[in-house]
């Protein structure tokens, strides 16, 4: 290789997330098991960014429903899904960064658990790579039960599924862990080394 190819590849990898502000929307994907402070780091982050922010919708959907959920729900959830990141690709908003809480790839495992099976339509929307960065949240913070959560006793074993989804879409991803302030910071030392 010539010295001028070996520069521009260094250059390359060491600096081409911290520009993504200048190019584009920085998307933040922030994932994890239940119960370990994604909504709330994803309104704690907009807030201290000033940035769009899309809180989870699959509770939303749940929690509406009067009977258990079925495979058709978790789909329309996972279009639903699709639909918000559609907004930003097309969005005009001159904001630099907008924070997800929970992308497809939770719905995927969703699927891959209690179907065992995954739509193309998810897969194939996943394969595109909406995401600049995951923020990737430890169950690190106490359990605290409700009506919507169901995976109390194998947060550990649905982290490692994410981390190995993350990994298969070769994105960029962040291990955020800490209670309280200290998981804001720690996502917010991540972000700022992408600004």
């Amino acid at each position: 290789k010539s010295i001028f190819s070996s520069l521009t590849n260094a250059f390359h990898k060491a600096f081409s997330l911290r520009f993504y502000s200048i190019l584009s929307m920085l998307k933040v994907a922030i994932l994890g098991p239940e119960s370990t402070g994604k909504s709330a780091l994803t309104e704690q982050l907009a807030a201290y960014y000033h940035a769009e922010y899309v809180l989870e919708y699959a509770r939303e959907y749940v929690e509406k429903l009067k009977v258990s959920y079925n495979y058709q729900d978790v789909c329309n959830i996972a279009q639903h899904q699709i639909e918000q990141e559609l907004v930003f690709e097309s969005s005009e908003s001159k904001a630099e960064m907008v924070i997800f809480d929970t992308d497809l790839i939770f719905t995927k495992v969703w699927f891959a658990h209690c179907y065992e099976t995954v739509p193309d339509f998810v897969s194939n929307r996943l394969q595109k790579g909406f995401f600049d960065v995951y923020l990737l949240c430890t169950p690190d913070i106490p359990w605290e039960p409700d009506p919507v959560r169901e995976h109390g006793h194998d947060r550990e074993y649905f982290f490692d599924w994410y981390q190995r989804e993350i990994e298969l879409l070769k994105k960029p991803y962040h291990i955020i862990s800490g209670i309280g302030e200290l998981r804001l910071q720690s996502a917010i030392k991540v972000l700022d080394a992408l600004k």
